[in-house]
């Protein structure tokens, strides 16, 4: 499960990502700030939780992984 919400959040970076490359170009300054923000807050919180799936152990997943 903390896998699936890891990729879901790499895709959002990626989202957000270029996003805010497609604010920087069009000059929006509030929604350049918005975008940062959101993707600053996504990227700590997989950060997150890439170090506690680090810290589980190896081989202990709950369920298939869809």
């Amino acid at each position: 499960m903390r896998e699936a919400e890891a990729r879901e959040l790499r895709r959002q970076i990626t989202q957000l990502e270029l996003d805010l490359i497609e604010a920087a170009n069009s000059g929006g300054k509030g929604k350049l700030h918005d975008i940062a923000h959101s993707l600053r807050w996504q990227k700590a919180r997989l950060e997150r939780l890439e170090e506690c799936l680090a810290a589980m152990p190896a081989g202990k997943t709950i369920g298939p992984d869809p």
